[in-house]
């Protein structure tokens, strides 16, 4: 859909003149025009890029939705539940993409040709479920009620609804905006969990997965108005992130082995390998979680949100997934 009229440019100047619900608009319709650019593509189902590009895109949109929320007034079909709706359907695709890559080509090659004739056959019982997740998906990109999504988007950029507080100077308001979901961040019970309790505890660190993406993806709408160290944070969340990432799709992989084969099937070289995946994902956990437990560091990340940029620089919306 393409829309009705000329829309801002996803570059601001930082000037204190730059509204809270200038740049709210700004970023929700960098984050909807992703979403909406990757929907053919994932249609044709080409290559699977394309369908991860496009549930970052609903997850950075809707994270955008919830950092904004209390400054714009979005239509019933516009919002964040919404969008996690969608994202959710299209992340049950992208999970089983993610694990039959790992198969096919981190895993299979290194196996002696027994093991491998027992991973083909999980790999054909995914491919089937695959099928049928991804007829959801196609569903959901042509059903009425997605079209009635992207209507109401367009119609919202064209003519935005805002709040009062829209009108306020987002400078001042950017510690605001950050500093709750840092909190959130770092009161998270998983920084707790010690290597010991790793798989014990595996469902906590996953969801402090979750938590380093959700809190990267709102910092990083913010990249422009804020200097060297918060970068150099973001990347360090990325990096938290990427590795818990690697420790929970292992353990994922282990589940759907363990539902797909025939009882008493053991592949100890694959079981060897995914056990030293997770070993290397990791092995500076300890040193990681000790320094967000510490008080220095907690409370270097809540200064540096209370001192952005003063400096006119250009604002991108626009982020790697």
């Amino acid at each position: 859909m393409k829309p009705t009229k000329q829309r801002t440019s996803t570059t601001h100047q930082q000037t204190p003149s730059l509204k809270l619900g200038e740049f709210a608009r700004t970023v929700i319709w960098e984050q909807y025009r992703a979403v909406t650019g990757q929907e053919k593509k994932v249609i044709a189902d080409k290559h699977p890029k394309h369908l991860h590009n496009m549930r970052v895109a609903t997850r950075r949109l809707r994270t955008a939705l919830q950092v904004f929320e209390r400054a714009i007034v979005l239509p019933k079909a516009a919002t964040a539940k919404r969008i996690g709706s969608l994202a959710k359907i299209l992340g049950r695709l992208r999970d089983l993409d993610v694990q039959i890559a790992d198969l096919q080509e981190r895993y299979r090659p290194a196996l002696p040709s027994t093991e491998q004739r027992s991973l083909d056959d999980v790999i054909d019982k995914l491919q089937k479920e695959r099928r049928v997740a991804f007829a959801d998906v196609e569903d959901a990109l042509t059903r009425s009620r997605h079209q009635h999504l992207k209507v109401d988007y367009e119609a919202w950029i064209d003519k935005p609804r805002y709040t009062s507080l829209a009108a306020q100077a987002l400078q001042p308001l950017l510690p605001d905006l950050l500093s709750p979901l840092l909190s959130t961040l770092l009161l998270h019970p998983g920084w707790l969990v010690g290597m010991e309790e790793a798989d014990v505890e595996s469902d906590r660190l996953h969801d402090l997965r979750k938590a380093c993406k959700h809190v990267r993806y709102q910092a990083e709408f913010f990249v422009p108005f804020y200097g060297e160290a918060f970068q150099e944070w973001i990347e360090d969340v990325k990096t938290i992130q990427a590795k818990l990432g690697t420790m929970h799709d292992s353990q994922v992989l282990q589940e759907l082995l363990t539902r797909h084969l025939p009882k008493h099937t053991t592949l100890p070289t694959l079981q060897a390998t995914v056990e030293q995946t997770q070993a290397e994902a990791m092995s500076d956990w300890e040193s990681v979680r000790q320094r967000y437990l510490e008080p220095a560091f907690r409370q270097h990340l809540h200064q540096m949100l209370l001192e952005p940029l003063t400096s006119s620089i250009p604002t991108d919306t626009k982020h790697s997934a």
